[in-house]
């Protein structure tokens, strides 16, 4: 990594601007752009390193930026075990042969069910069910998030089923990731995989990440309800289609 060219290294700058903005106004999305745009011109695994600090710190912003905290882990953290346990089930499945099969496997269910949300299908999970329902959505989650980096699915579609207003919606959505960022560095760093070059331009891309978020989260609290909804799914369709595609490119 300190081989980086400049232009390479322009391109992670942009990367992470364009991840922080996208997760300031619709509350996902940095995981998803930063490790489909990086993958352009390095390994995913590589991607997924310098995902790591810039994930972690702004989703740490996100899930601090509410009132709802405490009540919200309650709420949730039999799905948080069930996405360490995941990512650990899942991380060897990353730089594998299959590694391009999970993300285009990935980008069609977050074109579904961007489609199902624009067009205003409802889901709906009971309370009853969530004992249940959480611990498996996290195992799930987690799979998915140590084969191919994203942390999006089905956490968001479930999360989006409990009904939650707004700001705790985003606020779950912070937790949830922030878990999955820290899940996916262990079982990177216990693969062997995340070097120390790595996490120093990891650290580096924190900067720009930020100044990204920052400007988005400005957007996001001028955004009526029904206008975040429709950025929101919007947001959804357009990572879907890059990652469904991007084995075919």
């Amino acid at each position: 990594m300190h081989d980086l060219p400049l232009l390479a290294l322009i391109g992670v700058v942009l990367t992470f601007l364009l991840a922080g903005f996208v997760k300031g106004v619709i509350g996902l999305g940095l995981p998803t752009v930063a490790v489909g745009v990086l993958s352009l011109f390095m390994l995913p695994v590589h991607a997924a390193m310098l995902l790591v600090i810039p994930s972690f710190v702004t989703n740490v912003w996100q899930m601090a930026a509410g009132p709802s905290f405490l009540a919200l882990l309650r709420r949730l953290w039999l799905m948080m075990i069930g996405v360490f346990a995941g990512t650990w089930l899942g991380i060897g499945f990353m730089t594998g042969s299959r590694s391009e099969l999970a993300t285009a496997a990935l980008g069609a269910a977050l074109t579904l069910y961007a489609v199902l949300g624009l067009g205003k299908v409802r889901f709906a999970i009971p309370p009853r069910a969530e004992p249940w329902v959480s611990p498996l959505v996290g195992l799930l989650t987690g799979v998915v998030t140590g084969a191919t980096g994203v942390f999006v699915i089905p956490a968001v579609p479930y999360l989006q089923a409990l009904n939650m207003g707004k700001e705790d919606l985003i606020q779950a959505l912070g937790l949830s990731f922030t878990v999955s960022t820290v899940a996916l560095a262990l079982g990177l760093a216990d693969g062997g995989t995340f070097e120390a070059s790595y996490a120093m331009v990891s650290l580096l891309a924190l900067a720009p990440a930020l100044a990204g978020m920052f400007f988005g989260q400005r957007i996001r609290l001028r955004v009526e309800p029904e206008v975040f909804r429709l950025c929101f799914f919007l947001g959804l369709l357009a990572l879907g289609i890059h990652l469904g595609l991007r084995p075919l490119l």
